[in-house]
């Protein structure tokens, strides 16, 4: 496992990672969970991305059990949360001012507060703001993200799936009223998913040192073959809350696509899944492809990619982007 700096900061994060986002606390329990992260940190994995939507902040409860069983030294280990979309309340009579359209300073600030208590932690190493909020002055978030910093809550902050002049105007005015910029940015980057990441990003990396944190290298699986013919029984796009995935994931296109991938993965002597992390991983703005297993062999299959980084060649990139370019969006 290699390691690379999460953009312009001196904080060295591995080349993959793990999050917990559709497993935690759905498909994985705290004992799985222990399995998996013990593995992953013996494979060189260091950091590991959870969000506070996750089931409900449930996947933030096991992954903090699992920490805590493990008795890793808190030096050894990076952990991420994201807030947004809130939790629902579980009063039913009660007022849920915290859903969606949250950046705020009032939520931002209790949110924290209940991530470090569902993780069982003094502080986070990653904090993001999940997306970003038009009813609330980037003025305000930016402020509020700085402040938990300098309360030793968190030690970066950074922003998911924001657009590149949102990313920018967080960064000037942290600049102007010399608070604590935003380091990272976590937006999906896959194959059929890269234009955000190669082309309105571009001039970010090295005007204020923008470093990623990227989600969805299988595309939601599709990238792995699974989907060639149909979806199949226990796959995620057989989950009732994400048939959202269906249509992309049984796109006839992209499934022929992934069927001459899967020549280029049998020359290189790995999967397919391999090749498609490999090949997000091979960007040098990327700091670190995070990936996602419900299974212990899934995992084992993800980190292999790790050996394939090396083998994608000038040529074999060449190969790769002629089969997927023209169907990425």
């Amino acid at each position: 496992m290699q390691y690379r700096r999460l953009g312009h900061s001196g904080l060295q994060v591995s080349e993959l990672s793990l999050g917990s986002w559709v497993t935690y606390a759905n498909q994985v329990d705290v004992k799985a969970a222990k399995e998996m992260l013990a593995l992953a940190m013996d494979c060189g994995i260091n950091f590991f991305d959870n969000a506070e939507v996750y089931a409900s902040g449930n996947s933030e409860e096991v992954m903090g059990d699992a920490i805590k069983a493990l008795k890793w030294p808190r030096l050894n280990y990076i952990v991420s949360t994201k807030f947004y979309w809130g939790l629902a309340a579980t009063d039913a009579k009660a007022v849920t001012i915290n859903r969606k359209n949250t950046l705020n300073r009032k939520y931002l600030m209790q949110a924290i507060d209940g991530s470090l208590k569902r993780m069982g932690l003094d502080f986070i190493d990653l904090v993001y703001c999940h997306r970003p909020d038009a009813l609330t002055p980037i003025e305000e978030t930016v402020h509020a993200m700085s402040d938990m910093i300098t309360q030793g809550k968190a030690l970066y902050w950074g922003t998911s799936e924001w657009s590149a002049d949102e990313i920018r105007a967080a960064w000037c005015i942290a600049d102007k009223h010399h608070l604590h910029k935003p380091v990272m940015e976590q937006p999906q980057y896959n194959l059929f998913h890269r234009k955000r990441v190669e082309h309105e990003y571009a001039r970010l990396y090295e005007d204020i040192g923008l470093g990623l944190t990227t989600w969805s290298p299988l595309a939601s699986g599709l990238l792995t073959g699974k989907y060639r013919n149909g979806v199949p029984k226990g796959s995620r796009g057989a989950q009732k809350d994400m048939d959202f995935l269906v249509k992309g994931l049984t796109d006839d296109a992209k499934n022929s696509a992934v069927t001459r991938l899967e020549v280029v993965a049998n020359e290189l002597g790995c999967t397919l899944g391999q090749l498609a992390i490999a090949w997000a991983a091979h960007n040098p703005h990327v700091s670190t492809v995070i990936t996602g297993a419900s299974k212990i062999k899934q995992l084992r299959d993800n980190l292999g990619a790790a050996d394939v980084i090396a083998k994608l060649t000038p040529d074999v990139m060449t190969q790769i982007d002629k089969i997927t370019t023209p169907l990425a969006a």
